[in-house]
């Protein structure tokens, strides 16, 4: 995945608590087995109404998102992670989200940043009075800061680098390919070997 260190761009608002996973990205969307291709069907519902916020030119391209807490409800699906970063989505400040869309997204290379209630208030308020505002999400120094507003954030050192690195579970396991290999090569011989077709062979 893409590795993340720190990101400037637009700050979008989405002033709603308790979005759920559906309302990100609807289930009939859920047909691709590729990552991409979710962004133009996020928040599909939302924008069939008409002048929905992240329609709005001003937030066009935007690559933070804001939000109210408990982001990412409901179901499980990693795709609601998926279509975020799809649509240009670097990083998503909340009070808080969903245990497993945190999850999800730490392992896609999305940064899901938890703020105090009051300081996410304070992003909000500020990215709809000056619409097109830049914020700076800093992973390394883990600090957001967007005009006056200055804020720092905790993260699980491990997801942190993970993100900074840039691995995924498959780079964390090719990180021990030397192991990996080690061992293949003094593997007894009378044990069953798995063929690509999935089953076993002499």
């Amino acid at each position: 995945m893409q590795p993340f260190t720190r990101v400037t761009g637009i700050l979008a608002p989405l002033d709603r608590a308790n979005v759920d996973t559906d309302q990100i990205i609807p289930k009939q969307f859920l047909k691709r087995i590729e990552r991409s291709g979710y962004g133009p069907f996020l928040f599909y519902d939302w924008r069939r109404q008409g002048d929905f916020v992240l329609d709005r030119q001003a937030y066009r391209g935007a690559r933070v998102l804001v939000t109210g807490e408990n982001f990412a409800c409901g179901s499980s699906r990693e795709h609601a992670a998926w279509s975020l970063l799809d649509a240009g989505f670097r990083a998503v400040v909340a009070p808080s989200f969903a245990d497993i869309f945190k999850s999800n997204s730490f392992r896609c290379g999305l940064l899901p940043v938890e703020l105090p209630q009051p300081a996410v208030r304070q992003l909000i308020d500020l990215a709809l009075q000056e619409p097109g505002m830049e914020i700076t999400v800093d992973l390394e120094r883990q600090r957001v800061a967007a005009g006056g507003f200055e804020a720092m954030f905790d993260i699980d050192p491990f997801f942190r680098e993970c993100l900074l690195n840039g691995w995924d579970e498959i780079a964390l396991t090719l990180r021990q390919e030397a192991d990996i290999t080690r061992y293949e090569v003094g593997r007894p011989a009378w044990l069953p070997l798995t063929n690509p077709t999935g089953g076993e062979t002499s």
